[in-house]
């Protein structure tokens, strides 16, 4: 299918991308005050975002994990290793191919991204709550986003005249 990506790019979103900024909102979760109603908010962002890890691990392969008791951040990261080598046992060739369209099979590459992309509107979601709590969240979120590959030259910093 031309309108999903390609599943080494799925891998690579769940596995850097995602995994980067869950790091960073499980800090700005963890040094909330307890008594915050922003924290609650969070706490259940988290647990969406959880269930919707899960079910792209789900629709990745077909395991069903057992909802990891304990602390939430175990429980977070645990639905994002399952679903990261969920998504790694995935064949290139199948995911996208179309089947003809009489045969009536969609491919499996539509509920996947869709399963993506609603782990992604889970993330925007706790994003929006964790600013109030975290004003330097942006800032953290970004901090990557630019990298120089060809640093300037001392030299070129020296005034010519």
């Amino acid at each position: 299918m031309r309108h999903v990506p390609s599943v080494d790019w799925l891998v690579w979103k769940v596995d850097v991308d995602l995994r980067a900024r869950v790091d960073k909102l499980l800090s700005s979760f963890e040094s909330a005050p307890a008594d915050a109603s922003q924290r609650a908010q969070m706490e259940a962002d988290l647990r969406a975002l959880c269930r919707a890890l899960d079910r792209l691990a789900d629709v990745a392969r077909h395991t069903r994990t057992n909802g990891q008791g304990g602390e939430l951040r175990q429980r977070v990261v645990s639905a994002l290793n399952t679903a990261v080598s969920n998504l790694r046992t995935l064949d290139a060739s199948l995911i996208g191919r179309r089947f003809p369209f009489q045969t009536f099979e969609r491919s499996k590459a539509e509920p996947l991204y869709g399963a993506l992309l609603m782990a992604l509107d889970c993330m925007q979601r706790l994003i929006s709550h964790a600013r109030v709590v975290d004003l330097n969240l942006d800032e953290r979120l970004l901090a990557g986003l630019v990298t120089l590959q060809n640093p300037v030259d001392d030299r070129m910093l020296k005034p010519i005249a």
